[in-house]
């Protein structure tokens, strides 16, 4: 990977290292919109569901309710505080963790039957890459979801700027990346209370990614 790359990560490991510990506690009452985010798309029974940036593990439980006991759960993310916070919730949904980069995934091929990315896009040094490499690990006709419990514009706002239209999860370039990277959006919301993206694999084979 490039050295902007390298640099993104690195800064990203260190952003959310340096508050893992009190993340729960200030976005703890997010719980029930994760809940709902995924009931909007949800696992199949016995499938398999991946929470690629799964932070603090607030994910793992609902997913291990929506496979059901038969299905398998994997927590990833690219900072291992964040991992060690995860565990007590990841050991209660029996879900698997990983440190792992959502850029270069340790899992084979064609693996996922739902792919959960809460806030991950916009930390991905290259999102096209990162969504070729999800599409990747994920089945034929599974699913995507794309999610922050606030909108693009109350995050933005929360960080100290302004929206901006070429991002990658505003509407048009987000339909041009998924379409580009193995994926089609079926559908899109960008409210005041959340951000929700969902969209389907679309065929066995997403395009190289970049090294």
């Amino acid at each position: 990977m490039h050295d902007d790359g390298m640099r993104d990560r690195t800064e990203t490991q260190a952003f959310f290292a340096e508050r893992a510990a009190r993340w729960d506690s200030r976005f703890g009452d997010d719980l029930p919109a994760y809940t709902a985010a995924i009931a909007t798309a949800p696992p199949p029974p016995g499938g398999t569901a991946i929470d690629v940036g799964c932070g603090t593990g607030r994910a793992l439980p609902v997913l291990r309710d929506a496979v059901g006991p038969t299905g398998t759960v994997l927590g990833l993310d690219i900072t291992p505080e964040m991992l060690a916070v995860a565990a007590t919730r990841a050991t209660a949904a029996r879900a698997l963790l990983a440190l792992a980069d959502a850029s270069q995934l340790p899992l084979p091929t064609a693996t996922a039957d739902v792919i959960f990315a809460a806030g991950l896009v916009n930390h991905l040094p290259d999102p096209a890459a990162g969504l070729a490499e999800l599409a990747r690990v994920t089945r034929a006709g599974g699913t995507l979801i794309l999610f922050h419990p606030i909108g693009r514009a109350a995050l933005a706002a929360r960080h100290g700027h302004a929206l901006r239209p070429g991002e990658p999860l505003a509407e048009g370039p987000l339909r041009a990346l998924t379409a580009a990277t193995g994926w089609t959006l079926t559908a899109y919301e960008d409210g005041e209370r959340r951000f929700l993206a969902t969209a389907r694999r679309v065929s066995a084979t997403a395009p190289p990614r970049e090294r």
